[in-house]
């Protein structure tokens, strides 16, 4: 008898210690890792706002209804951090004649899928032309020479199902896609020659994170 009791126990104790390993596994959490937000970078982004987008606000604040996919063409979370930091942008003609307000994004995700929050989900953040007032960007560690790994995937999945329970997020577009939205009542840009072109983070991994996002039935991106 208690042979057998000492099996059941051990059965019980491996059973459970696998529930708490896969657990453990899936757990979710954002880490916060916040850039400057002070009245002068406030005040450029409600600029931007009115100058770009043609919105006059008082306070610098997103309603979400989409989520961009960005990879940063820079190898570590500490440089990148360093890039987004400062409230103004320098060295880069083609984005300073447009507004003097640095690029940043909402979240950042590094290589082993831990998330960042660099910016509340709904404070406004330059990410996207013609978009930003309503939409989520998160930026993955990754470029051409290092493809977004499977572990960025995942952590991208597990965010953006969060953030759609949170906010009534329609579409989840890569930054490459972002021009299809010229001929929509979403896009809002004054500037009909302000433009950029990307290729982050690609049609493969879009593909892979749509199919992972299939049950959420987002809106497909338009067609030019």
């Amino acid at each position: 008898m208690q042979i057998k009791l000492l099996k059941i126990s051990f059965i019980l104790a491996f059973a459970l210690l696998q529930i708490s390993c896969a657990t453990s596994q899936s757990t979710f959490r954002i880490f916060d890792k916040p850039i400057t937000w002070n009245s002068e970078r406030e005040q450029l982004s409600i600029q931007y706002l009115k100058d770009r987008h043609g919105l006059d606000k008082s306070t610098a604040t997103i309603e979400p209804q989409m989520v961009v996919v960005h990879w940063t063409a820079i190898k570590t979370v500490e440089v990148t951090f360093d890039v987004f930091n400062p409230p103004t942008l320098g060295g880069r003609a083609d984005l300073t004649g447009a507004s003097n307000l640095n690029v940043s994004s909402q979240f950042l995700i590094d290589r082993d899928g831990t998330i960042f929050r660099l910016l509340p989900d709904t404070t406004f953040a330059r990410h996207v032309i013609g978009l930003n007032y309503l939409a989520i960007g998160i930026e993955n560690i990754g470029g051409e020479d290092m493809p977004l790994t499977k572990a960025q995937l995942k952590a991208n999945e597990l965010l953006i199902r969060h953030l759609k329970r949170k906010y009534p997020i329609d579409y989840v577009i890569g930054h490459h896609e972002y021009q299809n939205f010229q001929n929509t009542d979403l896009w809002k840009e004054n500037d009909p020659n302000y433009r950029t072109v990307k290729s982050d983070p690609g049609d493969k991994f879009m593909n892979q994170l749509r199919k992972k996002l299939s049950d959420l039935n987002l809106k497909p991106v338009p067609q030019l």
